[in-house]
């Protein structure tokens, strides 16, 4: 039996609210046939959200967030994987209504994990996270639906975050010529050396009008943002192009017409890499290792940090302060 380990715990007992560190057992931890020793984990705006009181993602407390996480087995009673495998565990409910990667031990479904593909080392796989997963399933669809790097300008919206950056450089090693929005005007520098071409600000997708057809500007766009913003784009977007949606950081809502879909003949695209299924997942976890692999995925990075340190840093990506990605080494 292993000792008591380190875990974040976010709880709620009578009205108060915490986050803090804390040791539990293997006895805390939920039902799963696959117990993994944590070796990294990621930030994401999600798990920002399950640290605050209000953030709608945690049910039922007390609870470890952390929707990603990657490790080595510690023993399984699934035949799929042997002690020492070196595996992936992301969305579903991990996280979310199951204990997720912010501690060094992690319990889990066999049926949520992935092996790690050759070409990725736990740290870079936790480095793309759902993030990656996201911007790479992306681009699939977009490939899917006939976008090519010779039909003109993909936007990017939301680009300096983990979603967009990822989106960015993947992009620009495919040949396409990204054009990257942010409302970060410090940031040219760093998208300019992901591969963005062009970078324009928000403003320049969005600036409180939408038009029920704009002029056509972009083959097609990948957006975490969603919302009014989203509208914009879609109004902009060239004949018979695409625009593949996975966020909402602008709102729910998107006030749009029928017109760019009956015609300009615009797809919209939704991402959906919580519950995407396992056969998908394991393609894009092996692009992800092969043509979708960037050049130095430490560029990513921008800080590596301890569970002791998530606390001060988890508030940052709902400030908006975020650039790239977290990742959380255990």
């Amino acid at each position: 039996m292993l000792q008591p380990f380190d875990a974040l715990v976010v709880n709620k007992q009578e009205g108060q609210f915490s986050v803090k560190l804390e040791k539990i057992t293997l006895q805390d931890l939920p039902e799963g046939e696959v117990l993994i020793q944590v070796q990294y984990s990621g930030v994401n705006y999600k798990d920002s959200l399950a640290t605050i009181p209000k953030g709608n993602i945690v049910k039922t407390y007390p609870f470890v967030p952390g929707i990603d996480l990657a490790g080595v087995v510690v023993s399984s009673k699934d035949p799929r994987f042997q002690e020492g495998d070196e595996v992936i565990a992301t969305s579903y409910e991990i996280g979310v209504s199951h204990f997720g990667g912010y501690s060094e031990f992690a319990r889990i479904p066999a049926k949520w994990i992935v092996p790690l593909p050759k070409g990725l080392t736990l740290k870079e796989a936790m480095i793309f996270g759902t993030a990656g997963f996201t911007a790479a399933l992306s681009i699939q669809r977009l490939e899917e639906n006939g976008v090519t790097p010779e039909m003109g300008k993909v936007l990017v919206t939301g680009a300096t975050g983990g979603v967009g950056s990822i989106a960015v450089s993947i992009l620009a090693s495919l040949g396409y010529q990204v054009e990257a929005s942010t409302g970060k005007e410090s940031e040219d520098d760093y998208l300019r050396n992901l591969g963005a071409a062009t970078i324009i600000s928000r403003d320049e997708v969005y600036d409180g009008e939408i038009k029920v057809l704009g002029k056509q500007k972009w083959a097609a766009a990948v957006d975490p943002v969603g919302g009014e913003p989203l509208a914009s784009v879609l109004s902009q977007i060239q004949y018979g192009g695409s625009v593949a949606v996975s966020g909402l950081t602008a709102g729910t809502k998107v006030p749009t017409t029928v017109f760019p879909f009956i015609l300009r003949g615009v797809n919209l695209l939704g991402i959906d890499s919580v519950y995407c299924p396992m056969e998908i997942r394991l393609k894009i976890w092996n692009r992800l290792a092969t043509d979708f692999k960037p050049a130095n995925l430490e560029k990513f990075i921008q800080q590596e940090v301890t569970l002791q340190q998530l606390t001060d840093v988890l508030p940052t990506l709902l400030k908006g302060q975020a650039r790239g990605r977290t990742i959380v080494k255990l």
